[in-house]
């Protein structure tokens, strides 16, 4: 069976550092000091240590409610420590619960408090989280500069400094360096350790665990992990650990111990259900996927992987909404379920560019790579599935693939256009399916009105795709293969550069191949035979796609005989 995928954005980024108790702890202090006005209760700074203790117990609702109450004694009060970590705290909890816009707004109203105040410390904490929330957003590059701006602002404090190498580390694993994360955790455990915070080396060990995974480094990763939980046990903080028991069960489904993965991601998917945190919840249902898929139970593993898509969708995760409607493209890929399968690797396709859009975003080539040879093994496997009902073609789109191929190369065409040809090609003749049998294998001459039968599989291919917005410009060449250059061709009589190119290199290698294997009503071409024949027709072609096949017909005779 096949491992997850992995390192997975959604995991990682759910321990992004961005909450500091001791901070609290010390504003506090600072803030205990300040003039009240009489009868008004508990001073800000003591609610705000309550409110902290709903928040770490996983009472998020009730932490939130105080937040708020805290915002407006702390105003009254003048305590602008006390409110710029309010509306920190209040923005973490905002975002938790996908609602990115406030928790974006709440961050740049803690820096401008603590600016005004001129609290260097509190201003460095405000831009970490704002980053945090920047960095699961997909906005890497403003992500970075917001971690080192944050990181110069708080130089003096170990543990936010901790924080924020952690944080550094998280990119850099994004980014395929692990090797550089691993540096940066260690050193966010160091700076943790000595600060006397034992949360963030929670944190700082949990880290360790992913890439210990990553590099399958079994013993170790189960080490991490366990030092992280047993420290987020004893401090009572419910998301760490059940952040804990997620990762632990990535790093369980990479062993295949399928029942322990399940076991441990179910266990996190109640602690996010009872904290409220939809966006946990959404990696929590796709490794419950994930198992399901792996175990062969599809229904199930269908059921909590759109439940996955649907939470990431709504929390703004926009590389977990990819990785999860590839895993389903997946389970899908294993029903048959050829057209939904593609409609999700599209999706994903597109999620994942509109990531690697961005300027110096995280390394998803390698993961784009990834769907296009499971995209492509989808449409070949879809191609052969189409010729299986007649062995006189069968191969045929996978060498129309390699024919075109070596045409396409030969006119120095691009790597993108080169996969769109191969995938084209794999796909151009998908409307014959609906071609009665006994046209489509008939042994002798076809009369008018079955050619016109014939004739209209290029429109029924592109019937067939109806909703299946491809990530390469494929549909212009299955439509347009039996155009020819010259005219008279169908279904749409294109003259000359009206033919689309990739569509005319596809008919030079779908001719070539058909004049040079057997069929049903007649034998194969000798090559000599072939290229007399496409001689004759040469004006079919554009005469650059025609000189380029005569120049690769050696290597397509080469490709024939493999």
């Amino acid at each position: 069976m096949v491992a997850l995928q992995l390192p997975s954005w959604n995991r990682i980024r759910a321990t992004v550092a961005w909450d500091d108790r001791k901070t609290a702890l010390s504003l506090m202090t600072r803030a205990v000091t300040t003039p009240l006005p009489r009868d008004t209760g508990p001073t800000p700074a003591g609610a705000l240590a309550a409110a902290l203790s709903l928040d770490k117990s996983g009472k998020t609702a009730e932490a939130a409610a105080a937040y708020q109450d805290i915002l407006e004694s702390s105003r009254a009060a003048g305590s602008r420590a006390v409110e710029a970590e309010t509306l920190r705290r209040l923005a973490v909890i905002r975002h938790h619960q996908g609602d990115i816009h406030s928790a974006v707004e709440l961050c740049r109203s803690s820096f401008e408090v603590a600016t005004g105040a001129d609290d260097r410390h509190l201003a460095a904490e405000a831009l970490n989280t704002l980053a945090g929330i920047t960095f699961e957003t997909g906005e890497i590059e403003q992500a970075r500069s917001l971690f080192l701006e944050a990181q110069r602002l708080g130089s003096d404090s170990p543990a936010l400094w901790g924080r924020i190498e952690q944080n550094l580390g998280i990119l850099a694993n994004i980014q395929g360096d692990w090797s550089l994360a691993r540096e940066h955790y260690i050193k966010s455990l160091a700076a943790f350790e000595q600060a006397g915070d034992e949360r963030g080396s929670a944190i700082a060990f949990h880290n360790l665990g992913i890439i210990s995974t990553d590099l399958k480094s079994w013993d170790d990763a189960d080490r991490y992990y366990r030092r992280s939980h047993e420290i987020a046990s004893r401090l009572g903080e419910r998301r760490l650990q059940g952040l804990g028991r997620l990762n632990q069960a990535f790093s369980l489904l990479q062993r295949e111990r399928y029942a322990d993965a399940l076991t441990m991601a179910e266990e996190a998917l109640r602690v996010f259900d009872e904290i409220g945190s939809p966006m946990d919840k959404a990696e929590g249902y796709r490794v419950i996927g994930a198992v399901y898929r792996q175990t062969g139970r599809p229904l199930l593993a269908e059921a909590r992987l759109s439940s996955a898509i649907k939470l990431a969708r709504e929390t703004g995760s926009v590389l977990g909404e990819a990785e999860s409607a590839r895993e389903l493209a997946l389970l899908y890929r294993t029903l048959g379920r050829n057209k939904e399968t593609l409609d999700l690797l599209n999706q994903s396709h597109g999620l994942f560019g509109r990531l690697d859009a961005r300027r110096d975003m995280i390394d998803v080539n390698a993961k784009v790579d990834h769907l296009e040879d499971t995209f492509g093994a989808v449409v070949r496997d879809w191609g052969q599935s189409i010729e299986s009902a007649d062995s006189y073609t069968y191969g045929h789109c996978e060498r129309v693939a390699a024919y075109a191929g070596v045409v396409a190369a030969d006119l120095h065409l691009d790597a993108l256009t080169l996969k769109t040809i191969r995938f084209g090609a794999y796909l151009h003749d998908l409307g014959k399916v609906r071609v009665p049998h006994e046209v489509l294998n008939k042994p002798g001459r076809l009369t008018p009105e079955e050619f016109d039968i014939i004739k209209q599989h290029p429109a029924w291919g592109l019937d067939m795709l109806e909703g299946v917005e491809f990530p390469w410009d494929i549909k212009p060449i299955i439509r347009s293969h039996h155009e020819r250059y010259e005219g008279g061709g169908y279904p749409d009589g294109l003259v000359g550069d009206a033919v689309p190119l990739n569509a005319n290199i596809i008919c030079v290698a779908d001719v070539w191949d058909a004049l040079t294997t057997t069929r049903s009503y007649r034998p194969a071409m000798t090559t000599e035979q072939a290229m007399e024949q496409m001689q004759k027709s040469r004006g079919w072609w554009r005469a650059d796609v025609f000189a380029a096949f005569e120049h690769a017909v050696p290597a397509m005779t080469d490709q024939q005989l493999r």
